[in-house]
């Protein structure tokens, strides 16, 4: 399955040219799209999103959970929480529309009921009329074949869900790549945006048809040094200070450095004084896999590469605003592109993120 991916400007923010200020302060909005599996989904893949949360919202009752929640008038939707400084909310806008049918009030895809339709909810008057300038957008693109029944409303109490809804999509990846497919999502975003909307943006440079296939570990051999080819195909782990980018301040993005395959940016790269180097978020989400790490009489949640499955480092929960998070990568495991060098190594699309 091809999972949608959304990285910064695509057709409505490029369009209405919506630039929100920027801030440090996170925001945060409520979006309602058929079952929020996928909008949870979608909106985690968005560069710049802290955390997404699925939930109800819009009904006459308190607490509501999946088995009320649509008899009392809720619907699912998920609280969206981003860094403006980031990703505005122009680009959340356009990943709201991307994953959604904006011409159906009566449910989304296969799920039907008034529980599943589609609602932008607002909590500025800002963000009111951005939304519904993006949506008058939609409609003149004639992308869609009917009128854009998407409400626009004022945001109301919003309640999270169960735990056992809460990143359903990686909690049981099979079930939810099944669903999916079988939704009819991927033939109706193929039909409106393109092919090319449904290909993983987040494939190695050298993927073909967003295919990579790893090499042999006799290949890997050869062109690792012996500390690459221990931290990725071992899982060791590197000396603290003695390693090449611990205190690497040149502007850029960091990829595997088996696959290739982007990681990680120095926009969100910070001192923690570990001797590692230190990201508060991923490039791109998903191509960072958790798991959880036993090893050594201790709990913790490795890192590893979607593509390459590359030991990269862990994750703790000590990092700074806005995440709270620290991804404490080995350098062994990384390769720097300098932002020279990004659109003859076939990473263009990521000079946006370094203009300011």
């Amino acid at each position: 399955m091809k999972r949608l991916i959304v990285f910064g400007l695509i057709f409505l923010s490029a369009t209405l040219g919506m630039a929100a200020p920027m801030s440090n302060q996170p925001a945060s909005a409520i979006f309602a799209g058929g079952n929020f599996w996928s909008l949870e989904a979608a909106f985690k893949n968005v560069y710049g999103v802290i955390k997404v949360v699925a939930g109800y919202t819009g009904g006459t009752t308190k607490n509501p959970n999946s088995g009320n929640y649509a008899k009392n008038g809720h619907v699912e939707a998920v609280l969206v929480t981003w860094d403006p400084s980031r990703v505005t909310y122009a680009d959340i806008l356009t990943a709201y529309w991307h994953n959604t049918n904006p011409t159906d009030n009566g449910g989304q895809f296969g799920d039907r009921g008034s529980n599943f339709r589609p609602i932008v909810y607002w909590n500025t008057d800002e963000q009111r009329s951005q939304a519904e300038a993006s949506k008058t957008a939609l409609a003149a693109s004639k992308k869609m074949t009917g009128p854009i029944v998407t409400e626009i409303a004022k945001a109301v109490t919003f309640y999270a869900a169960e735990e056992s809804q809460q990143d359903y999509a990686l909690k049981n990846p099979d079930n939810y790549a099944s669903y999916y497919e079988s939704s009819g999502r991927a033939v109706f975003f193929k039909k409106a945006w393109g092919a090319a909307e449904l290909m993983d943006k987040g494939a190695p440079p050298a993927a073909v048809n967003g295919m990579w296939k790893k090499p042999s570990k006799d290949q890997l051999r050869q062109t690792l040094s012996p500390m690459q080819f221990d931290v990725t195909q071992n899982d060791g782990t590197e000396p603290a200070f003695g390693n090449e980018y611990f205190n690497n301040e040149e502007p850029g993005i960091y990829v595997d450095i088996v696959s290739g395959e982007p990681l990680f940016s120095s926009t969100d790269k910070y001192d923690s004084q570990t001797g590692w180097p230190s990201f508060t978020r991923p490039l791109v989400p998903s191509n960072v896999v958790l798991r959880t790490d036993r090893s050594f009489g201790m709990e913790r949640t490795e890192v590893r590469s979607k593509y390459a499955d590359s030991h990269l480092g862990h994750l703790f929960p000590d990092g700074p605003a806005p995440t709270g998070l620290r991804y404490c990568m080995d350098s062994a495991s990384l390769r720097f592109v300098p932002v020279a060098d990004l659109q003859k190594l076939g990473y263009g699309e990521y000079l946006s993120l370094f203009k300011n």
